[in-house]
């Protein structure tokens, strides 16, 4: 199934959708340009997004999903240059946490919802702790908790990639 990894439900939390928005200022691998794609891990879950050929700066607008069991683990980003003929180059990587967002998840969940759209709930600054371009909003968007973020990418030149959480609560699960 693409796109989507599987935990036992005794274990699962709920869902982390992960929309991988786009690419920005990414490496040159190829000639002049690159066909990136990344991989997003958590644990022992691994998602793909789809190449997008001749860019350093594409647009995948591609929505990713993870069962959440553990939400102490990290989530790491590798971003790679498809090749054809030999190993995928390496164009960086980046890794983040998201106990800050499932705090706001779970504080939310138990207040009242009399909150107006597009309220900021909380904001993650960027440090050396994590791979924050900037400083991140977690905001109360649509009836929903999203953060949105860029992750500077690490051992490679340059390159970001520009992301958006949201939490998807699973009947049957235990819930944050």
């Amino acid at each position: 199934m693409k796109g989507r990894a599987s935990v036992s439900m005794e274990n699962l939390l709920g869902l982390l959708r992960i929309h991988i928005r786009r690419g920005v200022n990414l490496a040159v691998r190829d000639v002049n340009t690159s066909d990136p794609y990344v991989i997003v891990r958590m644990g022992k879950q691994k998602l793909k997004t789809k190449v997008v050929k001749k860019t350093v700066n594409p647009e995948w607008n591609e929505e990713l999903t993870l069962s959440i069991s553990d939400p102490n683990l990290p989530i790491k980003l590798q971003v790679y240059d498809k090749d054809t003929f030999s190993l995928d180059d390496k164009m960086g990587d980046a890794e983040f946490n998201i106990t800050p967002f499932l705090e706001a998840v779970k504080n939310l969940n138990m207040s009242s919802h009399n909150i107006p759209s597009g309220s900021i709930i909380t904001r993650v600054e960027s440090c050396r702790t994590n791979c924050l371009a900037e400083a991140s909003n977690i905001v109360w968007e649509n009836d929903k908790v999203v953060q949105k973020m860029v992750v500077r990418l690490q051992n490679v030149e340059r390159g970001e990639v520009e992301l958006e959480l949201h939490w998807i609560d699973i009947p049957g699960s235990r819930g944050l």
